[in-house]
């Protein structure tokens, strides 16, 4: 299996990316291990629009690891959207917005060219994993993570792409369980590729 690994972490003072490093060394040690083949792409590193589009077709999986600002991708992630995602609407990951003049019948966001290939989203929160899923919650009001994130979803669903579960690390400033969290990691690696 190919896997992109992508690191979102954008260096602020206050957080150095020390975190998500960890967990994308931790799912390059796991998937190495099954004799998967990896590539990967750093935020703070410069990248090429055409490698990176080359690097989405050849992944049988993509996984974005990225902390959770503003509750959203780092700003460094989605100007990498904007500048790899759409110079691949041409064909490489999708044939426009899949809409035909000449086929009334076919739909918005229906012209993905990365059937068969999966993706998964694995964040870092300072928020604690109570405050989502509970009408009770003042923030969320009851919405969960994937609620949060369903623009990112429908992003790669855009391209065709079906999601592995989502893998969130809760509390990561305040109340920190760092090693059971790379466990759970571990464990999700394993039951999902």
């Amino acid at each position: 299996m190919n896997v992109l690994l992508i690191n979102s972490h954008q260096h602020y003072p206050f957080s150095e990316g020390k975190l998500n490093n960890s967990l994308v060394e931790l799912a390059k040690e796991v998937l190495e291990s099954k004799g998967y083949q990896l590539q990967f792409t750093r935020m703070d590193n410069t990248y090429d629009v055409a490698e990176e589009l080359e690097k989405h077709t050849w992944a049988d999986v993509i996984i974005v690891q990225a902390p959770v600002n503003w509750m959203g991708m780092p700003w460094t992630f989605k100007k990498y959207m904007d500048d790899v995602y759409t110079a691949g609407m041409g064909g490489e990951l999708c044939n426009g917005d899949g809409r035909s003049r000449d086929d009334a019948a076919r739909q918005y966001g229906s012209g993905g060219t990365l059937q068969g290939k999966r993706y998964m989203l694995s964040l870092t929160f300072n928020a604690p994993q109570a405050a989502f899923d509970d009408p009770d919650q003042y923030l969320f009001q009851g919405k969960g993570v994937d609620d949060l994130f369903f623009p990112m979803h429908m992003n790669f669903r855009f391209f065709g792409m079906e999601p592995i579960d989502t893998f969130v690390c809760y509390d990561v400033m305040k109340n920190p369980s760092i090693e059971q969290d790379f466990w759970r990691f571990q464990q999700h690696l394993n039951q999902h590729l």
